[in-house]
C-alpha cells in the first residue's frame, strides 16, 4: 500500500480565533472568555485554563468520560461530562461529536445521544456499537478509560421528537438505531406522554437487543407503550409490505424509523406507496460512499498555507487533520452541510455520488477527496 507524503509549508499567516459553539446562548460566559483571551496574551487562555480544571477551554468544548457502562457484548454507553460552553438544551434524537486522541492524532465521529435534555443536567450520554471496520468505534467500546479527555461538537440533527409528541407514535428501529429513539423514549417518559407508542424492533438475537431490560420494564410501567422485538437470526427480517399484521393503524402514525440502509429504504417505498411520506422521519447512520475513488493529488489549504499530498479515498476533512488543518464540520457523514468550504482551484470528487466540482463551487470537504491537484479556501 502506497504511502501518503505530507508536506508542510513554513508560510506564517495570521490565525483566525475560533468559533465557539454556544456562545449566543451563553453571551455572559462568552464574554468572560474574551476577556480572558485579553489578559493572557501572549499566552493562549487555555495555558491558563487547563491549569485550574482539563474542560475549560476558551477554544474548543470538551468532555470527560466518567463511565463506560457495556449494554451487549459489542456495544457500550459512555457517560460524559461536559465542559464550558456546552448546553443541555438538545433535543431527543439529536447527535453529538466526540474527538478522541489516538495516536498522537484526533479521530472524529458523531454519535446519537442517548440521554434526555434535562435542565441543569451535568451529564450526556452516547452509545456505541463497535463495528468490525470502525477503529474508533471498538476502541470507544472497549478500550477507552474512564477520566479520558475527549473533544466534543455542539449537539445537532433534524430526526428529532416535537414537544408535545403526536397522539400516537410508531418507532422501527433496527440494532444500533435504537439510540437516537431511546432518547425520544426517555424524555417521553419523564414529559408523562407516553400514551399510544408502538415500537417496532430488530436484532439479530435477543443478547444483542441494545437497552432491551429497559425496554422490558418501559413496556410492563406503562400500558401506553407496546414493543414488538423481532429476532431476525431465527424470525428473518420484518417484511414491512405485512406491515398490517403489526401495526393494523400505521398509516395514521407519525413514525420515526432509524436502523439499516436497506430497512430505511424499504420503510421510505412502503409510505410512498401509501401516500404518507409526510408520516415518516428517517435518521441515517452514514451516507453510502458507492463512486469510484478520484485520482488524489496535493491538497492545499489556502488561509493556513498547508499542504498535503492525499490519496482518491481520504475525504479533504481527514486529509487537512493530517496536517493540522482545522475545518468546520458536524456530522462529517455528508448530512448537515456544517463541512462547506469553497474551492479555489482545481477538482475535487463526492465520494458518494461520483460528481466531480469545479473551481468557484463550494464543496463538502467530510465526502468529497482531491481528484488532481486542488486548492481550498480554508
Amino acid at each position: 500500500m502506497a504511502k501518503n507524503t505530507i508536506k508542510i509549508s513554513a508560510k506564517v499567516v495570521d490565525t483566525v480565533p475560533a468559533t465557539v459553539a454556544g456562545a449566543d446562548k451563553h453571551p455572559g460566559w462568552h464574554a468572560l472568555r474574551k476577556i480572558a483571551a485579553r489578559i493572557t496574551t501572549p499566552l493562549l487562555p487555555d495555558d491558563y485554563l487547563q491549569l485550574a480544571n482539563p474542560l475549560w477551554s476558551a477554544r474548543e468544548l470538551r468532555g470527560r468520560i466518567l463511565d463506560v457502562r457495556r449494554e451487549t457484548e459489542d456495544s457500550a454507553t459512555l457517560v460524559i461530562k461536559p465542559g464550558w460552553g456546552f448546553t443541555f438544551d438538545y433535543e431527543p434524537g439529536q447527535y453529538v461529536g466526540i474527538g478522541v486522541l489516538m495516536d498522537g492524532r484526533w479521530r472524529w465521529r458523531s454519535y446519537s445521544l442517548t440521554s434526555s435534555p434535562v435542565t441543569g443536567a451535568r451529564t450526556i450520554t452516547i452509545t456505541i456499537k463497535a463495528m468490525p471496520e470502525g477503529f474508533l468505534s471498538s476502541h470507544l467500546v472497549g478500550g477507552v478509560a474512564p477520566g479520558t479527555i475527549v473533544r466534543l461538537a455542539a449537539p445537532q440533527g433534524n430526526f428529532v421528537l416535537p414537544d408535545p409528541a403526536p397522539a400516537s407514535v410508531l418507532f422501527l428501529t433496527g440494532g444500533s438505531g435504537i439510540t437516537p429513539v431511546m432518547s425520544m423514549l426517555r424524555t417521553l417518559e419523564r414529559r408523562g406522554q407516553v400514551t399510544d407508542i408502538q415500537h417496532l424492533h430488530s436484532a439479530p438475537t435477543a443478547d444483542e437487543v441494545m437497552f432491551g431490560a429497559e425496554l422490558q420494564e418501559l413496556a410492563r410501567a406503562h400500558s401506553g407503550y407496546h414493543l414488538t422485538v423481532r429476532t431476525t437470526r431465527s424470525q428473518g427480517r420484518l417484511d414491512l409490505n405485512r406491515l398490517d399484521d403489526e401495526v393494523p393503524d400505521w398509516r395514521t402514525r407519525q413514525t420515526w424509523a432509524c436502523g439499516p440502509e436497506a430497512m430505511l429504504n424499504d420503510a421510505e417505498r412502503v409510505w410512498a406507496a401509501a401516500g404518507i411520506e409526510g408520516n415518516l422521519h428517517l435518521e441515517r447512520f452514514a451516507v453510502t460512499r458507492a463512486a469510484p475513488h478520484g485520482a488524489g493529488g496535493t491538497v492545499t489549504f489556502a488561509r493556513s498555507g498547508k499542504t498535503i499530498v492525499a490519496d482518491g479515498a481520504t475525504p479533504l476533512m481527514d486529509a487537512g487533520e493530517q496536517v493540522g488543518v482545522q475545518m468546520p464540520f458536524g456530522c462529517r457523514m455528508g448530512i448537515c452541510q456544517s463541512c462547506v468550504v469553497s474551492l479555489v482551484e482545481g477538482h475535487v470528487r463526492d465520494l458518494r455520488t461520483g460528481v466531480e466540482h469545479e473551481p468557484g463551487t463550494r464543496v463538502q470537504t467530510c465526502v468529497s477527496t482531491a481528484s488532481g491537484d486542488c486548492t481550498l479556501d480554508v
